[in-house]
């Protein structure tokens, strides 16, 4: 018996890298699973390719699973629908959404056009809410369902060279959060993951010096996708049904819980502020507490377990 046993799973992005090894492992762990992915590039745009979802479908099948295929874009809001209609008419139910599907347009601000910025929230913010707003009702109606949703420490930290893809995933956040207060009383949960793992779209990060060229190789060898599905399928079932709003990071054999945004320190004057006495007395006294703009290799700058 496996912790989705009997459950119906969508998994997004599932022809390669972390959902291609979520949806296998939901499916190892019982979970009768639609395997949807474009079959396009990394950077997106690329014309669609039912194959390698089904490929990843036959797969599952010949192990002795249970999967169909579906090729639409997470961007598409009626191919979105289709996704749910196809969980619903193939396996009479739908019990959770693993949604790791994404794309990459790294270039810094300065040099990034709105088609880069566009592309990118179009895949991985407004694909989030056209999963999730397509099985809401569902598992409001059923009062039983969990969205498995990722975001990046790209936003949660910072990487140099991808505001775009921070923005989304930031906004991936506050959505799970909202969904996970609103669905409580339904028992429909919500969490984010932020994965480390070697993927094709971490491939594609250009190694310009020594020490970028030690972190792919860390991320290579010790941070795997597969690491990180063992969480997204443990969230995804009712094994975790106390869990929703919450974010974590998967790292090698490491899983963290992180920090949401909180008071840090607060000053107050009764006299009012003025911009000066702003600058002067309350950025100097709150300047210890201010965090750094270091990156995640500097927050995350021990090799994974």
């Amino acid at each position: 018996m496996g912790v989705l046993n009997g459950k119906v799973i969508l998994v997004t992005g599932a022809a390669n890298g972390i959902g291609r090894e979520c949806a296998v492992l939901a499916a190892r762990e019982g979970a009768r699973v639609v395997v949807n992915d474009l079959g396009g590039g990394v950077a997106g745009g690329d014309h669609g390719d039912a194959g390698p979802a089904e490929k990843v479908a036959q797969e599952i099948r010949a192990a002795g699973g249970e999967a169909v295929s579906n090729s639409d874009s997470v961007s598409d809001r009626k191919g979105v629908e289709r996704m749910i209609e196809q969980a619903k008419d193939s396996f009479k139910g739908l019990h959770a959404i693993i949604n790791p599907a994404g794309i990459l347009r790294d270039k810094m601000f300065h040099k990034m056009t709105p088609e880069d910025w566009d592309a990118v929230i179009e895949v991985h913010l407004k694909g989030s809410f056209n999963v999730c707003h397509a099985a809401i009702n569902h598992f409001r109606e059923q009062e039983d369902g969990s969205f498995v949703l990722f975001t990046s420490t790209s936003g949660l930290i910072g990487n140099i060279g991808q505001a775009n893809y921070a923005a989304a995933k930031m906004g991936i956040v506050g959505l799970s959060r909202i969904i996970a207060m609103e669905g409580a009383s339904k028992n429909v949960r919500a969490n984010t993951i932020a994965p480390f793992a070697w993927t094709r779209m971490i491939a594609t990060i250009p190694v310009k010096d020594e020490a970028s060229a030690q972190r792919v190789a860390r991320m290579k060898n010790a941070m795997r996708a597969d690491q990180v599905a063992q969480l997204a399928v443990a969230l995804a079932s009712p094994a975790t049904k106390n869990v929703s709003g919450q974010i974590f990071a998967a790292r090698g054999n490491e899983i963290f819980l992180m920090s949401q945004p909180r008071p840090v320190r607060g000053l107050g004057r009764v006299e009012g502020w003025t911009p000066q006495t702003i600058a002067e007395h309350c950025m100097a006294a709150m300047a210890p507490s201010f965090t750094d703009l270091g990156a995640t290799a500097s927050v995350f700058g021990w090799d994974p377990i």
